[in-house]
């Protein structure tokens, strides 16, 4: 390290240049990595949390050193006359190679050292990564001054800096152990208001959004007013110690000491919601990634859930300190209606302590989580179906969205959560619960699509599938088939909608085909008549009661048509459509004899019946005048 020869008397230490890299990083820091310039006071109470920390440690080995608690704490001076700001610590202090040697070098992490040659124990946790952190007072401060005794020590020494030009060290007087850093706030400038760092509402807000859990109280004289002796209305001021930070974070805590009421309090006081959550998941995990965590399933869907502006993602805290407001790297997003956090020791943190420089952890407590959510919802489903089932009107678009993207590769990790209303049941049922009902000559899982359960119960092709006792899926949602077309399966039973051309069953599939055979000449006359709308006319033995319907062969069904041509990029695709035609149906008589009297008439009937088969789907008409006549002309 360079060394300007500028002596300041036999008690001063050389005024000493940054090295250049340093200097770099000092700049770059200042300027552009941190994107917010409040986490400057996280970082300094971390590590004034730290040195705290470190005492414990000594006392721990060192039978000559006391730690009592009570004697231990941080304080926040704001002077707004002279614009400084200081964070004061009876901690371990550093000796004047320790402010060399942490301060003289950004990235030099003092704390980071100290753990690594003193191999802690479980129970002690250092926040900091000191040194970069530290720098961060420069994005409002024109003057850092570092004051510091250690605890071995009977002399203090001061670290004082402007900037990327350097810094000098000399003795100073301090009575007691530990550092105090004074800042000298920046003035305001048009873009910047640097006031607000002086400011005592603006001070607690910090330390409550970033610091609130600092297990070590974080203490501030906080002007408040009482009436004067004497007097009925006038008011005096007057100064209290008041601690800013709630020290015990309650994610830390036995499950057993805490009520119901105490996770519903915490969700309100984070602003997560303002009803209770619907559930509760509260893990202290230990093993190759170690972290602690309270999560919630709201009782409802937030009113922007299902918008672009939602913004998924749940806090993330190192040892109780704040790094990132929204971690959304932490949740699917089919789980993206979960709120809550994660507190780990085992995360490192870049110099910002926004960004993860090894996100392997990161990712490990993801799929920790994930799968924790995963099971605590299946216990739901079994166990409490009525709240489940609350849930599930809230989120199941999720989950069944989680389904159908990133091309299924989630569908495994789903199946068994989603939910249909059945035919049967009169309820929402999951996959499962229809699979254990199914009979023994039951091929395929059933199911039916449209805009409402009491539409679907009306639709014609439902009515063999019913008289043969079998158990139907309604599909409601218009994200309801995709998903289902990406699964493809479930516990090796395909799925098969009752508009399929093929339902597997043979006997009636043979009768159809006969049945077809024998009026080859009618049906492919009408499909004429329905050129480039129908790609098959045929005999029909799923339909009792109703003359006529549409069967789709292909993997694009009606539904899907009807949903895909609503998207902004209409790209008018179509399915493949099958005019079904109930041979036992009174007016296929009418029919046959038209088609032997009078052809003209048979092109009319193919069209209305078309056209009614659309109705039936909730297809447009095309020609909805030509059908009106058409109706006219019948009741002649």
């Amino acid at each position: 390290m360079h060394i300007k020869r500028l002596m300041k008397g036999n008690d001063k230490m050389a005024v000493k240049e940054f090295k250049a890299e340093s200097k770099r990083l000092l700049d770059l820091m200042i300027n552009s990595i941190y994107t917010n310039k409040e986490i400057f006071l996280r970082e300094l109470i971390s590590n004034a949390s730290d040195a705290i920390d470190k005492s414990y440690y000594r006392s721990l080995v060192d039978e000559n050193v006391t730690f009592n608690k009570e004697d231990f704490y941080i304080r926040i001076v704001a002077d707004k006359e002279n614009r400084t700001l200081t964070i004061f610590d009876t901690g371990i202090g550093m000796t004047k190679d320790e402010l060399e040697n942490n301060l003289g070098t950004i990235a030099k992490s003092g704390s980071f050292a100290f753990k690594n040659e003193n191999e802690l124990k479980d129970g002690v946790d250092i926040i900091g990564q000191f040194g970069v952190g530290f720098y961060s007072a420069f994005m409002v401060s024109d003057v850092v001054t570092v004051k510091s005794r250690a605890i071995d020590s009977n002399e203090a020494y001061k670290w004082e800096s402007k900037g990327a030009e350097g810094y000098d060290i000399e003795l100073c007087d301090k009575e007691t152990v530990g550092t105090e850093i004074i800042l000298k706030i920046k003035e305001n400038t048009e873009d910047e208001k640097y006031d607000e760092f002086l400011d005592e509402y603006k001070l607690r807000s910090l330390v409550k959004k970033y610091s609130d859990f600092i297990k070590y109280p974080i203490k501030m004289l906080v002007k408040k007013s009482k009436l004067k002796e004497g007097s009925e209305n006038e008011y005096e001021d007057y100064f209290e110690d008041e601690t800013l930070n709630s020290m015990v974070p309650i994610w830390r805590k036995n499950k057993n000491e805490l009520k119901p009421e105490d996770y519903d309090q915490f969700y309100m006081d984070k602003h997560f919601g303002f009803e209770k959550p619907l559930k509760v998941i509260h893990a202290n995990v230990e093993g190759m990634v170690s972290y602690n965590t309270i999560l919630f399933v709201p009782a409802r869907a937030p009113y922007d859930f299902y918008t672009k502006q939602f913004e998924k993602g749940l806090e993330l805290y190192s040892n109780g300190v704040l790094i990132m407001e929204k971690c959304a790297d932490l949740l699917p997003d089919y789980f993206s209606f979960v709120q809550g956090l994660v507190d780990s020791a085992d995360l490192s943190l870049n110099i910002s302590r926004e960004l993860l420089q090894n996100d392997r952890q990161l990712k490990l407590i993801a799929k920790k989580i994930k799968d924790k959510i995963k099971s605590e919802l299946l216990l739901m489903l079994k166990n409490d179906s009525e709240k489940y089932n609350e849930f599930y009107k809230n989120f199941g678009r999720q989950l069944k969205y989680g389904v159908y993207s990133d091309y299924g590769m989630n569908k495994g990790e789903l199946e068994d959560l989603i939910m249909f209303y059945s035919s049967t049941e009169k309820k929402l049922v999951s996959l499962d619960e229809y699979v254990s009902r199914m009979k023994e000559d039951q091929k395929f899982i059933y199911y039916a699509t449209g805009d409402s359960i009491e539409k679907i119960e009306k639709l014609p092709q439902t009515e063999l599938i019913k008289d043969k006792g079998f158990e139907i899926l309604y599909f409601t949602d218009d994200i309801d088939e995709f998903a289902i077309k990406m699964l493809m399966k479930y516990k090796e039973k395909e799925f098969k909608s009752v508009s399929s051309k093929d339902l597997g069953f043979e006997a009636d599939e043979k009768e159809s085909q006969k049945e077809t055979e024998e009026n080859k000449y009618l049906f492919d006359f009408m499909k004429e008549a329905l050129t480039g709308k129908v790609k098959e006319v045929r005999a029909s033995k799923r339909l009792k009661t109703h003359p006529v319907c549409l069967a789709n062969d292909g993997e694009v069904s009606i539904e899907m048509e009807k949903v895909l041509n609503m998207m902004p990029d209409n790209q008018n695709i179509k399915a493949d459509k099958i005019l079904e035609i109930n041979t036992n149906h009174q007016m296929f008589n009418a029919i046959k004899k038209a088609f032997e009297e009078d052809k003209d008439k048979i092109k009319m009937y193919s069209n209305l019946l078309y056209n009614q088969a659309l109705l039936i789907e909730g297809l447009p008409i095309e020609d909805p005048v030509q059908f009106a006549n058409d109706v006219c002309y019948l009741i002649k």
